[in-house]
């Protein structure tokens, strides 16, 4: 049974189906994430090309179908992202975001908080504010949607705050320097990266303007942050491995600036 209403959603992705129409995954705000299908899209002119392109937040009339596909009814406010369209560098960030929340929640599951965080997401990586603190942010907070809630503000065996930590599997989370030798497995983490992780899981987007991390940091981040995705999410999406190599075009791009 069909129920149309007005909903603000983000375009997740969008692709063609048979020769004139398109199906467009959508991250509605009241219905979770939903797969709509559009005819004739395809012709001059149509409406719904705009609203339908990748980084793009608007308000839709839709004809929801609990199962099977959706049908899209009219558009009324549409906002692109334009910083994230036109930028391939930030456009990665803001895809493997997307697709992190694709594979985080089931289609059809309503998810408020989710869907406002990957709005402030996309909302601060179009402002041009540091896409991989951004990113780090979105990982480490969306862990809990894939069943992993860390603690990563206090010691997990006296509940110390303050000084070096490292990460425990065996303590599901982070131990302070007195108790390191309680797991001769853990991480072995940068302390001062673990810092940052400590602060990235409950920092609100509003305060990262003040943060500015050095290059080796960014890296360490990125290393942790994989090894915990491996190890305890284990997905492995291609808008990450993108990332990766364009992490060695930048470096490239660097090199020959400074020749």
């Amino acid at each position: 049974m069909e129920r149309q209403l007005e909903t603000e959603a983000l375009v997740l992705f969008n692709r063609d189906y048979k020769e004139k129409d398109k199906l467009v995954k959508l991250f509605t705000e009241k219905k979770g994430k939903k797969m709509f299908y559009i005819r004739h899209v395809h012709r001059k002119n149509n409406p719904f090309l705009a609203a339908i392109q990748p980084y793009t937040l608007a308000n839709y009339v839709v004809d929801v179908n609990e199962d099977g596909l959706s049908f899209m009814k009219a558009i009324k406010s549409i906002e692109p992202y334009h910083t994230i369209q036109k930028d391939i560098f930030i456009s990665a960030y803001a895809t493997y975001i997307l697709n992190l929340v694709d594979v985080a929640i089931n289609d059809g599951e309503i998810d408020l908080a989710l869907y406002g965080f990957t709005k402030e997401a996309l909302h601060f990586l179009n402002q041009g504010i540091d896409a991989e603190v951004v990113t780090n942010i979105f990982e480490i907070q969306i862990l809990k949607r894939f069943g992993f809630s860390f603690d990563w503000l206090q010691c997990a065996v006296c509940g110390e705050t303050q000084g070096k930590f490292d990460f425990s599997a065996q303590y599901s989370g982070i131990l302070c320097e007195k108790h390191w030798s309680l797991d001769p497995h853990r991480y072995h983490f940068d302390p001062v990266a673990v810092h940052f992780l400590r602060v990235f899981s409950s920092i609100s987007y509003e305060q990262i303007q003040s943060i500015s991390l050095k290059t080796e940091t960014k890296q360490e981040l990125r290393t942790i942050i994989d090894q915990l995705y491996e190890e305890y999410v284990g997905i492995h999406l291609k808008s990450k491995k993108f990332i990766d190599q364009m992490k060695n075009w930048q470096d490239v791009l660097k090199n020959r600036e400074n020749e």
